[in-house]
């Protein structure tokens, strides 16, 4: 049964900026489709559902004591792995890759809700260390635990998730203990050995991406035509914007690609100018610092480590992807949280956000 007491602890203001954001996306979205299918508010309404699984799906979390996520922690790590493994036989295609299982009604991408998992699984591991790190081995468990999946999601191929997992391995480490020193050194060994056998592993396209990143105008109506036509998007905003319902041209005109998922920020910039950009990234900001907070409020290593986790994801997620949009970042197919059009990673956000209210409201023990 869930105690009402809890909710003296619970953080109603990180719900609110997670509403206010996916409200702002819904508005974008609704704007940005508006003339793609017969009914305007088709992938409005996909995405509300969606939302509103999410939503629910966060309720549930919040109902468990989150001391049970650390006992269930192996077993989540290994439906990870079986479900990665799954994508890679019998996972559906599209854009070149091969991420997604149809489930008929859902199609689900296994390597969105793996990020939440290998958070939970790697927090275990780590505050089962007790803070050991006084030497550099002491990571290697860490890191073998974490290259399977990221192994297996490389494999489909999914350069920026990939990333994602390196990401989150470096921050909870980090924050585990482990010295700065020892993590420049991991890092330094990784770039110098995996940079090479990296790029000799990339796709064609993934190599292009890389490329026209450095000048879009080397291919400006091929492959770098959808960052050049972003740039523009977001330019043309100026100050106000042109208006979510105006005629933007870029996204009105279909100039801009991808501007309900990828491209989300390009259209929304476009539409509600410098001011509305700022805004959204306070938003942000906000989101971000609250999910902070109530890491150094938990009351153990395992929840401070678990809140870490998902901020640290979701702060890589917001820089690479608006990051992108304005040229300063590689295309990569991040979406950005809560905004982006998607069903799995929006419910993987919302539950990622269920875990963290849990850590926060569970804070203290209850006293009878």
């Amino acid at each position: 049964m869930f105690d009402r007491r809890l909710l003296r602890n619970f953080d109603w203001l990180l719900l609110i900026l997670v509403c206010t954001i996916v409200a702002v996306s819904l508005l974008i979205i609704t704007s940005t489709t508006i003339n793609i299918t017969g009914d305007p508010l088709y992938f409005a309404k996909r995405q509300l559902i969606r939302f509103a699984v999410g939503f629910v799906a966060m309720l549930f979390i919040l109902s468990i004591d989150y001391t049970y996520f650390f006992r269930l922690a192996p077993i989540m790590y290994l439906a990870i792995v079986a479900m990665l493994v799954a994508v890679l036989f019998i996972g559906s295609k599209g854009g070149g890759a091969q991420r997604w299982i149809d489930l008929g009604f859902f199609e689900l991408q296994p390597s969105e809700f793996a990020k939440l998992g290998i958070i939970i699984s790697l927090a275990r591991l780590l505050s089962a260390q007790e803070g050991n790190f006084e030497d550099m081995s002491s990571a290697i468990p860490a890191f073998f635990h974490v290259a399977l999946p990221m192994g297996l999601v490389f494999l489909q191929p999914d350069l920026g998730t990939s990333l994602v997992f390196t990401v989150i391995l470096f921050g909870m480490l980090y924050m585990a203990g482990l010295r700065v020193q020892h993590l420049l050194t991991y890092a330094g060994i990784g770039l110098a050995i995996g940079a090479p056998a990296l790029w000799l592993l990339l796709k064609d396209y993934q190599k292009k991406r890389l490329i026209i990143f450095i000048n879009p105008y080397l291919d400006p109506l091929n492959d770098g035509y959808q960052i050049i036509q972003s740039l523009i998007a977001v330019g043309s905003g100026g100050l106000q914007g042109k208006g979510l319902f105006a005629p933007g041209t870029q996204n009105a005109l279909n100039f801009l690609l991808e501007q309900h998922t990828d491209f989300v920020f390009s259209a929304y910039a476009e539409a509600t100018g410098f001011v509305g950009s700022v805004i959204l990234i306070l938003l942000y900001t906000f989101l971000i610092l609250r999910i902070l907070r109530l890491a150094f409020l938990a009351k153990d290593t395992f929840g401070m480590l678990v809140c870490i986790g998902v901020a640290v994801m979701m702060t890589f997620h917001i820089l690479v992807n608006i990051g992108m949009t304005i040229g300063i970042m590689p295309v990569t197919g991040i979406p950005l949280p809560f905004m982006s059009y998607g069903g799995s990673s929006l419910m993987m956000n919302m539950m990622a956000i269920g875990v963290v209210l849990n850590i926060g409201m569970r804070r203290q023990k209850l006293m009878f």
